[in-house]
């Protein structure tokens, strides 16, 4: 059995802003899953533009919540490592972003006077109410908009689902290293345990090509729902199947046969919680944040069952907080 340990450093909550939308992010979606009766939320960028209000009113809006940004400073920063006036104007200019259904009018909000309308996906007065939620709930922009930006994927999120992080993203490079020359392991079942989103179900999916299959699980049904939303979204139904279940209780017809085990589980301390960022430890799931009086109760659990899980030269990588006893 291989093991990898990834080793992260921080608790980064903000989306990165380097991935333009494709127009397949737009088509149209119809859900159904056997994991969940859960019917998960449509992010804004998918909803249709139904509501239209004078761009005088939108430049209202978008002055009002700049100023409200701006009225931070530093203040979350120095509290807990949060985000600051300028990092959050940033914020502010993705959820225009997500809103709007024609992007090249937001030049059009430093004119003083325009006669023209905005199409929106969502009205004037939620967009106060999602603002005002973000700077006084602390509540992260993901949820506000419904999506992050990982790898090359635009994931669906919403409250409940645990955000993926960009440091995740090497878990699917280091898979991708581990079949490069091995076939038996790229033929192979792979699990994703505590899948959230499926983001890293789905990336997986994505480097294994036409062969292979990944089981994707996960305890909470909300995150069940999300991940098959996005499964379906990227075609890969037919690749990965979300199960929903407490790590290796759903895999006991698999005992022995996995190629591959990868899992970003919870493994911050209970009493640690408290002291994170607000946007992780008021806003994110407990149940992927919370490992345990030492934050290590659900790895030593994913330590014991792997071996008894994998085939022989089977691959696990697991996610792990790094750290440091002086």
């Amino acid at each position: 059995m291989k093991v990898s340990l990834l080793q992260r450093y921080s608790f980064p909550v903000f989306r990165k802003p380097s991935l333009h939308y494709h127009s397949a992010f737009h088509t149209p979606i119809s859900f159904s899953s056997s994991s969940s009766s859960i019917k998960p939320k449509i992010p804004l960028f998918l909803r249709p533009p139904t509501h239209s209000i004078p761009l005088s009113d939108l430049k209202k809006w978008y002055n009002w919540a700049k100023n409200l940004a701006s009225s931070v400073g530093s203040s979350f920063l120095h509290s807990d490592n949060g985000a600051d006036a300028s990092l959050l104007c940033r914020e502010l200019n993705w959820l225009l972003e997500d809103s709007l259904e024609d992007r090249s009018l937001i030049p059009h909000l430093g004119i003083q006077e325009s006669s023209q309308n905005a199409n929106l996906r969502v009205d004037l007065e939620e967009l106060y109410s999602l603002w005002k939620e973000r700077i006084e709930k602390r509540k992260p922009l993901q949820y506000l908009v419904g999506c992050e930006h990982w790898r090359d994927l635009v994931l669906c999120v919403e409250e409940g689902v645990f955000i993926p992080r960009p440091e995740t993203e090497l878990m699917v490079d280091l898979v991708s290293h581990a079949i490069e020359n091995n076939e038996e392991l790229r033929e192979g079942f792979w699990v994703d345990l505590g899948t959230g989103s499926g983001a890293i179900a789905i990336g997986i999916g994505r480097v294994l090509g036409e062969q292979g299959k990944v089981f994707a699980i996960d305890l909470n049904p909300v995150a069940c729902s999300v991940a098959a939303l996005n499964v379906q979204r990227y075609g890969l139904q037919d690749k990965i199947e979300v199960r929903r279940g407490s790590w290796f209780k759903t895999l006991k017809d698999f005992e022995g046969k996995l190629s591959g085990i990868v899992s970003n589980p919870p493994y911050i301390p209970s009493d640690h919680i408290s002291g994170l960022q607000a946007e992780v430890g008021k806003h994110e799931p407990r149940l992927a944040l919370d490992g345990g009086p030492d934050g290590m109760e659900d790895l030593l659990h994913l330590l014991n069952g792997a071996a008894s899980m994998l085939k022989p030269g089977g691959f696990f990588a697991f996610e792990v907080r790094w750290i440091m006893i002086l």
